[in-house]
Formats: structure tokens, sequence, C-alpha cells
């Protein structure tokens, strides 16, 4: 990373979403629950004055106790995600780190 980009800075996500998939739970090295989700997001955000229609899958991961509760979570249920974005190492797509989950206090 370039040195100006390395300032600190805030990193929260908050988003409303369904959970689409999800894998197994599993274990760390250190044996701390992970489990791995994909979630789907719908909504109409405004852009330069005009409404848009917003799509999006967007893979997170979640550990020890938050991983516990969403393995519990049924497919399709609706949440508020909360947390911070990460690149995995390797890769180009970026990841939701899951640190709180409260159900969707808006429901359709």
């Amino acid at each position: 990373m370039q040195e100006h980009c390395q300032a600190r800075a805030d990193n929260r996500l908050v988003l409303r979403a369904c959970v689409a998939e999800a894998e197994p739970m599993r274990y760390t090295p250190a044996g701390m629950p992970a489990i791995a989700v994909r979630l789907e997001h719908e909504s109409q955000q405004s852009e330069a004055g005009q409404p848009r229609e917003v799509r999006l899958m967007l893979k997170a991961v979640a550990f020890g106790v938050q991983a516990e509760r969403l393995a519990k979570l049924e497919l399709g249920s609706r949440w508020l995600f909360s947390g911070f974005l990460a690149t995995p190492r390797q890769r180009k797509q970026v990841v939701l780190h899951i640190q709180d989950m409260q159900p969707d206090p808006d429901p359709i």
C-alpha cells in the first residue's frame, strides 16, 4: 500500500441483508469457530439525485461467538450486520468480517 493510504481511518460497514448461503462451521487451528457466508442485499438508493436499484452479494466471515450465532440462522432470514471490510491474502474480493448482528428492526 502507498504511504498515504496507511493513515489510520475508520473501516466500518453496516448492512441490512439476508443470509443467502452458509458453509458448514469449521474451526481455526487455534480451535476458534469460524463460518463463511454469502449475504444478499437489495435496496433503493439515491445517486446524483436519481433513484437507483441496488443488488449485491457479499462474502462474509464470522469467528467465535458470532460464528456460532450465524451457524444457527435460517437461510433467507434478514439481519442487520456490522463489521469491517478486508481483502484476504492472495485474493482480490472484499470480505465483511462480522462483529455484530441483530435481527432486522425494519422487516419488509
